[in-house]
């Protein structure tokens, strides 16, 4: 069992859920029930999946879990394309949260792949 606050894929994912509910308070309330909450069940399921994975037992269950959170990832990152391109998103806010989800996302397959060849 590892202590999921102390892994910086988790400390990041994080932060980036923490800044998505931020921008989303913008969002159009017609969108609360929508994209809103899409993007921000997706963004919190990274964080939140990388700590039930070090709550299991082994590496192998820990690689599971990291994928479950890098295919959340991958969803977070098409709901700011489509939020940019409603023009939900401004550019500079578009760009920062890509270019975070697409970091955690390098990191995510990097753990995963050490995992995999430790076992």
């Amino acid at each position: 069992m590892k202590d999921f606050k102390s892994l910086t894929a988790w400390s990041r994912a994080h932060e980036l859920t923490l800044k998505v509910y931020g921008v989303t308070k913008n969002f159009p309330r017609d969108e609360a029930f929508g994209l809103t909450s899409q993007l921000r069940r997706a963004c919190a399921s990274i964080p939140a999946n990388i700590a039930e994975g070090c709550g299991r037992s082994g590496d192998a269950e820990l690689a599971r879990f990291l994928t479950f959170a890098s295919g959340s990832a991958s969803e977070v990152e098409y709901h700011l394309l489509l939020a940019h391109d409603l023009n939900y998103l401004s550019q500079s806010d578009y760009g920062k949260l890509n270019g975070e989800v697409n970091e955690l996302k390098r990191m995510l397959t990097a753990f995963i792949r050490k995992l995999k060849a430790n076992s």
